[in-house]
């Protein structure tokens, strides 16, 4: 029978384990880590050696591309500047700009406004009279005038188009009067409208006519 210090059939010399120990005595073999250790810093090392020389061949590149650093194009650290003041004045320049720069703008409000002066300047040509084309002597009268006188002379009869018969269980729709006169003030102008009756009404003496009671 072999024993435990007879060589194994593998060459190696069977030693005697001494359980009464309750640990393995023997000491652990680095060499493996070791060899570990050293081929992680040798690879760090020469991927850091390649990374700098990729970005000098980069940098060199973008130099003879684009020009050599200066004062215009380098870094700047933007927190040395700190807070910059307020200026009324560049504000008053701002605003200015604002005013003037070419249509369409960014709405400042949700298109109120933009319809109500939209509505007074089409009230304009409605209620007066204007020119169409003053060299022709054609001009354009308040709508009140213009049904004055469409009332008084009619509108042209235009020929009667003739239509195909309707089909079986169809009826041609008949208009007795317009529905609308083609114009609705928005709710921000009969609010606005409101208001400023509302001030006249206010601003006019406790005995004058129309003042309220």
């Amino acid at each position: 029978m072999p024993t435990h210090n007879e060589p194994s059939a593998h060459g190696h010399k069977n030693e005697e384990v001494n359980t009464a120990l309750g640990y393995e005595p023997t000491d652990v073999k680095i060499t493996g880590i070791l060899v570990f250790i050293v081929a992680m810093g040798i690879f760090v090392v020469v991927t850091a050696v390649l990374c700098y020389g990729i970005g000098k061949i980069f940098n060199a590149r973008m130099n003879k591309e684009d020009g050599p650093n200066s004062k215009w194009t380098q870094t700047v650290d933007v927190r040395e500047l700190g807070n910059l003041p307020s200026s009324p004045e560049l504000q008053n320049k701002m605003a200015a700009i604002t005013q003037s720069f070419p249509t369409p703008r960014v709405q400042l409000d949700d298109g109120n406004q933009d319809i109500a002066d939209l509505h007074a300047r089409e009230n304009i040509l409605l209620d007066n009279y204007t020119w169409i084309d003053q060299s022709k002597g054609t001009v354009r009268v308040p709508i009140e005038r213009a049904m004055e006188i469409i009332a008084q002379k009619g509108l042209p009869v235009a020929p009667a188009a003739e239509l195909p018969p309707p089909m079986t269980g169809d009826s041609r729709p008949a208009v007795t009067m317009p529905l609308t006169d083609g114009f609705a003030p928005t709710t921000y102008e009969q609010e606005q409208a409101a208001t400023q009756a509302a001030t006249a009404g206010r601003s006019e003496p406790p005995g004058a006519p129309g003042a309220a009671q």
